[in-house]
């Protein structure tokens, strides 16, 4: 079974299947059902319509499948209870753990497919010892490891990753060679189901704002917020607070969700709470084998970052001490840390908080998230 997102890139892997011999059909995910009334305006439709000509193109079945339901309560409302609760969630992992590698490869499993492709960049290997592994994509630019660092082992042994060999540019051409209608067809941005929607304009339909002080660290009222889920730790801009004389601008370095307080600073190498070096990572979860002692490895602050040194130090009990070599800039409660051994992905946890005193900050310096 081939997941069709109605972009190139799944209709490409798709398509290399087909050409390898392989008895491949389409699906495509309804997880909206009234998108315009959310999400305004909505590629879904768009996408839809896509997905089905990428499947006549290639001579494919095809069909729709809807987990509106399961989608909204288990990718949808985990992001907006996060934000409710003052940390900084990433739907599009939960979504490829629960959704792409949990819910649609159960249904495809249950009507006797083998496996599941998407059109990740990323490479899955077998190890010596048989397991198997889950590496980088061959193209650096387009390398969305990241995004799969929760899913589970059972989940990768049934994945497929086509496009894992191949650049970008490669596959524009394969889809013009092919004739494939998506060729041209930019790619999406942002979170995987609001497209050009911003997040606080999403929020606005689950969350009500509630207003309180915006303070400097040393508690100096400078404003009032509307709300403390529409704010992250290290945003600039959309503050409402103006920088002063010297023009030095405020940065959101943390919240006070029981007293409703926004918590600001100029920004700076010294700003107390931006900058950190140790972090708890809670909930951590393996692709493959878990790794279980203290080691020195790599990883991934957040997507976009290069893989960076770290001192891996497991705590028990699904937790992790993760020591970067330099201070890291505003890892926020909730988002997705990617550990990796070179360029095979480990596996993945979230920021749980900063460790006051060992930053390159003095402690009395640095504030815990």
């Amino acid at each position: 079974m081939a997941a069709l997102s109605g972009g190139v890139d799944s209709a490409v892997a798709a398509a290399l299947l087909v050409d390898a011999g392989h008895e491949v059909e389409g699906v495509y995910v309804k997880t909206w059902e009234h998108e315009t009334d959310v999400l305004g305006d909505c590629p879904g439709a768009q996408d839809l319509a896509d997905a089905q000509d990428v499947a006549e193109c290639l001579g494919i079945p095809f069909e729709v499948v809807n987990f509106v339901d399961f989608y909204q309560e288990n990718v949808v409302r985990p992001m907006v209870e996060g934000y409710r609760n003052g940390i900084t969630p990433n739907p599009d992992v939960t979504c490829n753990r629960r959704m792409k590698f949990g819910k649609l490869l159960e249904y495809a499993e249950d009507r006797g497919f083998e496996a599941l492709a998407t059109g990740h960049y990323c490479r899955r290997e077998l190890a010596e010892n048989g397991t198997r592994q889950l590496w980088e994509g061959l193209d650096k630019n387009k390398d969305q490891s990241y995004f799969l660092a929760r899913i589970l082992p059972k989940q990768l042994t049934a994945a497929r990753f086509p496009l894992g060999e191949i650049a970008k540019p490669e596959v524009r051409r394969i889809a013009k060679e092919r004739n494939i209608p998506v060729a041209d067809k930019k790619d999406s941005q942002g979170i995987c189901f609001l497209g050009k929607v911003k997040v606080s304009e999403f929020l606005e339909g689950f969350l009500d704002d509630e207003p309180g002080e915006i303070v400097t660290c040393e508690g100096k009222v400078v404003g009032e917020h509307r709300g403390l889920h529409r704010y992250t730790l290290g945003q600039r801009r959309g503050i409402g607070v103006p920088s002063n004389t010297d023009n030095e601008n405020f940065v959101v370095v943390g919240k006070d969700p029981a007293a409703k307080r926004l918590i600001v600073a100029f920004e700076s190498a010294d700003a107390p709470g931006l900058w950190g070096t140790s972090f708890i990572v809670d909930d951590l979860s393996f692709v493959s084998e878990p790794v279980t002692g203290r080691q020195k490895l790599l990883a991934k602050p957040r997507y976009r970052d290069p893989s960076t040194p770290i001192d891996f130090h497991p705590l028990g009990n699904g937790s992790v001490e993760v020591t970067f070599e330099s201070p890291q800039r505003a890892l926020a409660p909730g988002q997705v840390i990617a550990i990796y051994d070179g360029e095979r992905l480990l596996g993945g946890g979230f920021y749980q908080s900063s460790l006051p005193g060992r930053a390159d900050l003095p402690p009395e310096k640095v504030l815990s998230a």
